[in-house]
């Protein structure tokens, strides 16, 4: 996996957080909305340098990791994550990473990935909690698209 790339100024406090700037989003309101995820999360430590944030350490599976990298890379002020210090221990296949575009839905995204638009539901259940409802998708999001 390694290094994903963001927008920096695409994004949204996951959990509210507070109303800063984008660019004063600090290293513990990252680790609270990482907390909040509600995923084992306690092998892993985060390190914020600008808009960088740095993920080391270890996790349980795959899915953790992507969704811990996607959650803090999906906030505004956020344009890197770097996962290359993390160890996996439960394994699993890597999913595709797919970047909201002006018009897409879930099921527009998943008849292009799965080649199905009603797998739709699949996608969203692989991006909670950061996803609370699947229409409430943004452009310049990134998304797990894990395989069938």
């Amino acid at each position: 996996m390694g290094l994903f790339s963001f927008i920096k100024d695409v994004g949204q406090r996951v959990f509210g957080g507070s109303s800063a700037k984008a660019d004063e989003v600090s290293t513990e309101e990252l680790k609270k909305d990482m907390d909040a995820l509600g995923l084992d999360t306690k092998g892993i430590e985060l390190v914020k340098e600008g808009d960088k944030v740095i993920l080391k350490g270890n996790t349980a599976d795959q899915e953790t990791l992507e969704k811990v990298a996607l959650a803090m890379g999906n906030q505004k002020g956020v344009a890197t994550v770097v996962t290359d210090e993390v160890q996996v221990a439960g394994g699993g296949a890597e999913s595709k990473i797919y970047e909201v575009k002006k018009g897409d839905t879930l099921s527009k995204i998943s008849k292009e990935c799965y080649g199905d638009a009603n797998k739709y539901m699949k996608i969203f259940e692989a991006n909670k909690p950061m996803l609370s409802d699947p229409d409430k998708i943004y452009p310049g999001q990134k998304l797990r698209i894990p395989p069938l």
